[in-house]
């Protein structure tokens, strides 16, 4: 599959991280949070308006900002059952 925005994955689905498009402080505290090339992310829930998404990766469960996850380059891996 082609790559895509981490903001593009539909609530059930899974995504590889390819490559963070971000520099500085923003894209450090994102690998701090466990964020690296190579993780597998599943999106559980978006807020009602959206913003922020909630997603699970290595074995728990994050929040981050649609902005964030704009940023934030994967591939997609499907629906886990």
């Amino acid at each position: 599959m082609s790559e895509c925005t981490l903001n593009n994955i539909k609530v059930g689905d899974s995504a590889c991280v390819t490559r963070i498009g971000l520099t500085g402080p923003l894209k450090r505290r994102l690998i701090d949070m466990g964020i690296t090339p190579g993780v597998k992310i599943k999106i559980k829930k978006y807020a009602p308006l959206g913003d922020p998404i909630e997603i699970e990766l290595r074995g728990y469960e994050l929040s981050i900002r649609r902005s964030e996850a704009k940023n934030i380059y994967v591939n997609p891996c499907g629906r886990e059952v």
